[in-house]
């Protein structure tokens, strides 16, 4: 799930339930990186492919080091303290009981929903 500074909405992946998100970030986030100064992320997020990307647009990797990193880049820690918008936007999707339980049987219809919830928020 990719999100904008102001807590919204930009783009998000479906993914099946035992994948990990990392894998699919790269993808997600290619559209959306050549208007983007920063991109902030969770350490899960952390690899050196996924930092170059970042690099080759001019934006600015704010993701924390796994620690077993040998030479761990540089965090900035009061940048990284806004990535709670991410946060705060999945709880605010989850809010809508339909995501937050999961009762859709198509990833189609979950991911409709998902759509719908994130326009409601945006016309709030």
């Amino acid at each position: 799930m990719a999100g904008d500074g102001a807590g919204g909405l930009l783009a998000f992946a479906l993914t099946a339930g035992q994948a990990g998100d990392a894998p699919q970030a790269a993808e997600l986030l290619a559209p959306l990186l050549a208007p983007a100064r920063q991109v902030l992320a969770d350490t899960a997020y952390d690899s050196d492919a996924l930092r170059a990307q970042i690099a080759e647009t001019g934006a600015v990797a704010v993701i924390p080091p796994r620690p077993n990193r040998l030479q761990p880049p540089r965090l900035d820690p009061l940048t990284y303290r806004d990535r709670n918008q991410v946060e705060r936007l999945i709880n605010r999707l989850k809010q809508f009981r339909r995501i937050a339980t999961r009762y859709d049987k198509l990833a189609d219809s979950y991911a409709a929903f998902v759509q719908l919830r994130a326009i409601i928020l945006w016309l709030n």
